[in-house]
């Protein structure tokens, strides 16, 4: 065999298994479809490459892959670094009533306490220093306190780091301060500027590309951007693994083995890998039926609301930094909380591109920044456990003829609970903070979502009658063919879901190793 395990996918499942088990000894390659990028090539420094195209991945290989469905939109990354390149940042541990039931039994919340901490070790996840709260978290905990909810304010854990003597006054890029992680990978401190989302140019954000995936380089680990799997069978006592490598606006087949691999390509693609090779390429017939069940949205939800007695301050700030904590179930019998959110500046941002140092253009940027038409504005997002009882299958583009592609059904009436509760409460924290809420009419009209944290497809259970893998990750029917990524989580989380992910990696690859040991 080529390599000893090929991991396909480099978020936070691919990036956690590629670390562990180079670190064991294993000779690894990760298959990742998107690029590298950095502070230089971001699509808001260039001004291209915004978008991933599945169709056409061979000329359109960009930040974001959008996936429009007839009832919800889902948003991914496509990137070394997988989705924690455009996530908020937001490392979030579920209350132990999640794990209460739906899951295997071997899965606990006091199981998974130890690999929790262990990822929040390595992603050096901090909260918002005292002296640098953001005018969305003074809103945030004044309107918790109007509705009685004071004591339900929380500051949450992001995987930024922060300068304690950083001052928010100050503008500017040059104020960011130079230092060498714990993984010895350059990265800066935050400065305020809000591009969390759209690629970080202080390298203040603490990207899987800068610790996991860069522990597992520097163990030796093969790492291949721009390579689309497309296949995967059984070859002897291995496995082969088919890839598309997208380079010169082509695709280019190849292929490569290994004893073990490890599907981590994001919750639609692994789902949508698994349902290739069941049903249309036939290389894994056995897989159980029950893949591209239960698929969850997480309850996201996002009311945007305006303010004309105080300046929210969208686009200054970590995109996220706190929340108010509804997850017991005590709002209308649902669980979800409410956070704050943030909206980059892009043309404040077009004014310092490629001149983060220069301080006429950091003037410039920073006046954009203090006239912006979203100075007003609060963007109250939210997760919550919604039903989870979307379903992904493959049907032919034109009904009986065409390529194949990914569809989702998913029926919302099941979920409209979690999510009423979520608009309600939007509204009552705008009202009593003099706000006026702005609930989108594509919900109000048309009852259409659209989610960055989608769950499920591949769900773990104790067999193939319930279940797509184990407790381990590993798929029923097929040793050595493990998924570690969104898609094995069985039911909502209620709270940005990337840390349960790494966790549950980490505990996967730890079995893993230890059984071989």
């Amino acid at each position: 065999m080529d390599f000893d395990t090929i991991v396909i996918g480099s978020g936070f499942g691919g990036s956690v298994t590629a670390c562990r088990l180079t670190e064991a000894g294993d000779r690894v390659l990760v298959l990742e479809r998107g690029r590298r990028w950095d502070r230089i090539t971001y699509p808001s420094v260039s001004g291209k490459d915004w978008l991933w195209d599945q169709h056409k991945p061979e000329t359109s290989n960009g930040w974001i892959d959008l996936r429009v469905f007839p009832h919800i939109a889902v948003a991914q990354g496509a990137a070394v670094g997988g989705g924690s390149m455009i996530y908020a940042n937001i490392s979030a541990v579920p209350p132990p009533s999640v794990f209460a039931g739906g899951w295997p039994p071997e899965i606990t919340y006091q199981d998974l306490a130890p690999h929790y901490a262990t990822v929040g070790k390595v992603m050096n996840v901090q909260q918002v220093p005292d002296n640098q709260w953001t005018p969305r978290m003074h809103l945030v905990q004044d309107a918790a306190t109007a509705i009685g909810a004071g004591d339900r304010f929380r500051k949450l854990d992001l995987a930024v780091t922060f300068d304690s003597a950083f001052d928010t006054s100050q503008s500017g890029y040059n104020h960011s301060v130079p230092h060498q992680n714990a993984q010895g990978v350059d990265q800066g401190t935050c400065v305020h500027c809000g591009n969390c989302d759209i690629g970080c140019p202080v390298d203040a954000k603490n990207t899987l590309d800068r610790n996991y995936l860069a522990l597992a380089e520097a163990k030796g680990a093969e790492v291949r951007p721009l390579h689309l799997v497309t296949g995967i069978e059984q070859d002897g006592s291995g496995w082969r693994v088919h890839f598309d490598h997208l380079a010169d606006n082509q695709r280019q087949p190849g292929s490569v083995t290994a004893h073990r691999v490890v599907v981590a390509a994001g919750t639609l693609n692994s789902t949508e890998l698994l349902l290739r090779c069941r049903d249309v390429l036939g290389t894994l017939p056995n897989i159980s039926q029950h893949l591209g069940y239960g698929w969850s949205s997480n309850g996201d939800f996002l009311t945007p609301a305006l303010y004309s007695n105080r300046k929210p301050e969208p686009s200054r700030g970590p995109t996220i930094t706190c929340a108010i904590d509804f997850l017991d179930r005590s709002r209308d019998g649902q669980s979800f909380w409410i956070q704050d959110g943030g909206v980059p500046n892009l043309l404040a941002d077009l004014a310092a591109a490629g001149q983060a140092n220069h301080p006429a253009l950091d003037w410039i940027r920073n006046a954009l920044l203090d006239r912006s038409p979203l100075s007003g504005l609060m963007p109250w997002f939210a997760q919550g456990v919604d039903a989870s009882n979307g379903r992904l299958r493959l049907r032919r583009r034109f009904e009986i003829v065409g390529a194949w592609e990914l569809t989702l059904d998913w029926d919302v009436d099941r979920s409209r609970g979690v999510i009423d509760a979520i608009v309600s409460t939007h509204e009552a924290l705008s009202h009593a903070t003099g706000g006026t809420p702005l609930v989108p009419p594509t919900w109000t009209l048309a009852k259409y979502l659209i989610t960055p944290h989608p769950l499920g497809g591949c769900g773990m259970g104790t067999g193939s009658e319930n279940a797509v893998v184990d407790h381990r990750g590993e798929v029923f029917g097929y040793p050595n063919l493990f998924v570690l990524d969104g898609a094995i989580v069985p039911e909502a989380v209620g709270v940005n879901p990337s840390r349960t992910i790494a966790a549950l990696a980490e505990r996967a690859v730890h079995i893993m190793t230890t059984e071989a040991g």
